[in-house]
């Protein structure tokens, strides 16, 4: 495993008000809409002390009514699946995910991952973030190996699944040739989700039709990843024939929104070959400086008091800005994370992900001059994996950039992101950094953990438990309520027939 030498840091100096010997506008601006350094020494105790509760939480094992629900299973997670591995190797967990991530390499070319939520936008968030750009185009030699990935059950678009059927009918036509074979991850925790549910049944008909509805071959192509007390889907699988060794588990003091670092996110990384134990040495890496560090060297702390201290002066449009495409997802899965966690009893800041510099030239105008509500957080890496593409000299240069020749395109953005800070500044438009020195395994785990420890003890801050999502339980049975009240035919024609129209 290559690990960088530097850790992610959380810089937040640039939202912090300082003193003006004389009055102007932009300082007066600036007091109203910046954090007093002297705000953040005052919380820092606070967060201190949140934190030791956080971290005492783990210990809980039968929390009052008033805790519940109380998941902290994922803090000590990653550590705990790297031990077990060094103890046991293949009979751990890690060495259970390892070996079925392998069995999928080994037989399918093409994988479809089932999932909604946290069950999805882990495996996306990897995905986008540590995979080729252009993954599932490169030409089988230049993947290694690496199955192609595709999302589905993450929503109820009949079109976008028939166009996923109609790729792989034609283009995995003979299932004795492994590069046209595909197979299903497919993750629920609970089992019952019914965009998952639905999808499942539908992507499991495929494969009985293309494999043979008795084949073997189906309990080695599909992997089910879920909860165990009361899981519909384990019960499905169990039924099914698969043997409980080949069922992976989502513990349940893990929540899901939570679970990146369980086999729901875990067995898609290693399916896309990527090294999974420098992502979980990453995050663990993360857990001990959350536990260890004081405030000034804490990023867990620091983005947690901030962010928390922003939303009580107003900023409660909260906005990832992603320096780099490959990030976008990352928030994604923040956004999920965020939402669900604190958006209880009419508070919590409300999530947005963009892009820059793509997303300036549509939001920034509204970020620069709008509503006053907003705290935007950069999220830069520091070094590229690629070599720059420079601009070069050309014998026409009537976009003016000969000036420039020698400059590339980490040159522009860098310009871009000093020049986009300081018009904000300029302002008083409030932001802060979150720093990786590059992507890769071990950033992204560290990435990851950090924004979950953060939204935690951020719930803990303002009196909200980080855990459990009432809210998303009520359109679920309402959906079932519709559902079942509607005659048990098509849409269309069929059904219309029934009501007589």
């Amino acid at each position: 495993m290559q690990l960088p030498d530097e850790n992610i840091e959380y810089q937040f100096a640039r939202l912090l008000a300082q003193p003006h010997e004389t009055w102007t506008p932009l300082a007066e601006l600036q007091q109203q809409h910046f954090l007093p350094p002297e705000k953040v020494d005052e919380v820092k105790q606070w967060v201190t002390s949140v934190r030791g509760q956080v971290v005492a939480e783990r210990e809980l094992q039968n929390p009052p009514p008033k805790m519940r629900p109380l998941q902290p299973g994922f803090i000590d997670l990653p550590q705990k699946l790297l031990d077990g591995y060094k103890r046991k190797q293949d009979a751990s967990e890690l060495g259970k995910v390892l070996r079925l991530a392998q069995q999928l390499r080994d037989t399918v070319d093409r994988v479809v991952i089932l999932g909604i939520g946290g069950s999805y936008l882990a495996s996306k968030a990897i995905f986008d973030a540590l995979c080729h750009s252009h993954h599932n185009e490169l030409p089988a030699k230049l993947r290694m190996g690496k199955p192609r990935i595709y999302f589905e059950g993450k929503d109820l678009d009949n079109d976008s699944l028939q166009d996923l059927f109609e790729l792989l009918e034609n283009t995995c036509v003979d299932p004795d040739i492994i590069e046209e074979r595909w197979g299903v991850v497919v993750i629920s925790k609970s089992g019952g989700t019914l965009e998952t549910a639905a999808a499942y049944r539908a992507v499991k008909g495929e494969a009985a039709k293309f494999y043979g509805p008795k084949s073997e071959m189906l309990r080695k192509v599909i992997v089910p990843i879920t909860g165990t007390k009361g899981s519909k889907l384990r019960d499905l699988c169990r039924a099914d024939g698969f043997p409980e060794d080949d069922i992976l588990t989502i513990p349940e003091e893990v929540g899901g929104r939570f679970s990146v670092f369980t086999a729901v996110g875990l067995l898609p990384a290693a399916v896309m070959g990527l090294d999974v134990r420098a992502m979980l040495l990453g995050a663990a890496t993360m857990t001990r400086r959350f536990i260890e560090e004081p405030f000034d060297r804490n990023p867990v702390l620091q983005f947690a008091a901030v962010n928390h201290l922003m939303t009580e002066r107003g900023k409660t449009t909260r906005v990832l800005s992603a320096w780099s495409r490959k990030l976008e997802a990352v928030g994604w899965w923040y956004d999920q994370l965020l939402a669900e966690s604190l958006g209880k009893n009419g508070r919590g800041a409300t999530p947005i992900t963009m892009v820059g510099t793509r997303d300036l030239h549509s939001r920034g105008q509204q970020h620069q001059d709008g509503t006053r509500d907003k705290l935007i957080n950069n999220l830069i890496v520091r070094q590229i994996k690629h070599p720059p593409v420079t601009l070069g000299m050309s014998e026409r240069n009537e976009d003016d950039l000969n000036q420039f020749s020698r400059k590339g395109l980490p040159d522009i953005l860098d310009a871009a992101i000093k020049g986009t800070n300081e018009a904000y500044s300029q302002a008083a438009r409030p932001t802060a950094d979150i720093t990786l020195p590059m992507i890769s395994e071990h950033t992204i785990g560290q990435l990851l953990q950090m924004l979950m420890l953060a939204t935690v003890v951020e719930g803990r801050l303002n009196g909200t438990n980080p855990y459990g999502q009432p809210g998303v339980e009520a359109y679920k049975a309402n959906m079932m309520r519709a559902l079942k009240a509607t005659p048990n035919l098509p849409k269309g024609e069929v059904r219309d027939a029934a009501k007589g129209v």
